[in-house]
């Protein structure tokens, strides 16, 4: 990523958008801050100034598609083009599916789903012109493999890892190689996401080990804007599990579901409903990189030791099973697709 490249992020007060901020700044990039907090952005953009990049803070609600469009204008009025778009602002709530609000419901679809949308029209509409660009749209592993508890976060991941394929299959049929769309894929990371959350379940939501650095989702988001690829899954677990899911999903999901019960919710701390920050920020909320998870890195060994076995009892069933019947994979895939009609 060379100096001087025009990068906007969405999301960019706390967590990864953070700390995205951070990297580009230390590489002398010309950043485009938005999120909703006013005085945390300002105090970011000053932060990247002093490592020698360029800077303007500009609040932004991505749901409102106006505010989207405005934050892509004052990025080509100020530096003349676009050559980096981040969409990462998101929320969640946690809830049983029939207990959740159909208004929280709705909030989470149009922050993290239209929200991508109108950045990604923004975004697309200055590369176009310009004839380059790379847009990244940071989704989660849910988005392959979704939880219970968090439906509206999950299918708003799996609809940017859609957006993702059908923009890239666009730019491709009308000739526009020089424009990129990559997908960032991140396991559970270490910032504020969870204590901004919705909860409706009455127990404390606590980040689900193994637990990553922002930085790290930080480092694959620079690393895509100077070699974009389709799609990146940051974090080891996160790699076996998409891997295997694909492989076995089944027992994959069950799993899911018994980590989130188990480790996802506490079973201590006991809260009560809140809306969180998604309708507006929270009041006296940090705007850090970090959430303060940092102790659930001592679940990671024994988590990833969990999946590397999953991984390999589902990979040699497989295996075993095909061996001993040359029809299987004809049988599976008859079996998949009456079950598609």
């Amino acid at each position: 990523m060379g100096r001087n490249k025009v990068v906007v992020i969405t999301g960019a007060s706390s967590g990864i958008g953070r700390a995205t901020a951070l990297r580009f700044a230390k590489q002398k990039a010309h950043l485009v801050l938005a999120s909703r907090r006013g005085t945390a952005l300002a105090a970011l953009a000053d932060e990247c100034e002093a490592l020698g990049a360029r800077a303007i803070a500009v609040p932004t609600d991505t749901s409102d598609e106006a505010q989207v469009d405005a934050l892509g204008q004052a990025a080509v009025s100020r530096f003349g083009r676009i050559d980096v778009w981040v969409n990462d602002a998101a929320i969640s709530v946690f809830s049983p599916f029939l207990e959740m609000p159909s208004d929280d419901f709705r909030r989470v679809i149009d922050v993290n789903v239209m929200g991508y949308v109108y950045g990604s029209k923004a975004a697309l509409r200055a590369m176009t012109t310009q004839g380059s660009g790379v847009l990244i749209n940071v989704a989660s592993i849910v988005g392959e493999i979704p939880q219970p508890y968090t439906a509206p976060y999950g299918m708003s991941k799996a609809a940017v890892r859609a957006l993702g394929v059908s923009l890239r299959q666009e730019l491709w049929i009308t000739g526009q190689k020089k424009i990129r769309v990559s997908t960032i894929l991140p396991a559970t990371i270490d910032t504020n996401f969870f204590q901004n959350s919705g909860n409706y379940t009455g127990r404390e939501v606590v980040a689900m080990p193994p637990v990553y650095p922002a930085d790290k989702v930080a480092k694959a988001i620079v690393d895509a804007a100077k070699a974009p690829r389709d799609e990146v899954t940051v974090g080891a677990a996160g790699k076996a599990m998409v891997h295997q899911h694909r492989l076995t999903p089944g027992p994959v999901e069950v799993q899911m579901a018994v980590q989130v019960e188990k480790t996802h919710l506490s079973r201590q701390n006991h809260v009560a409903d809140t809306r969180g920050a998604i309708y507006e920020p929270r009041a006296g909320g940090e705007a850090t990189v970090s959430g303060g998870w940092h102790g659930g890195r001592r679940f990671a060994v024994r988590r990833l030791l969990t999946w590397s076995v999953l991984a390999g009892a589902g990979v040699a069933a497989w295996r075993v099973l095909r061996a001993s019947d040359a029809e299987l994979p004809k049988r599976v895939t008859a079996a998949l697709a009456k079950s598609a009609r």
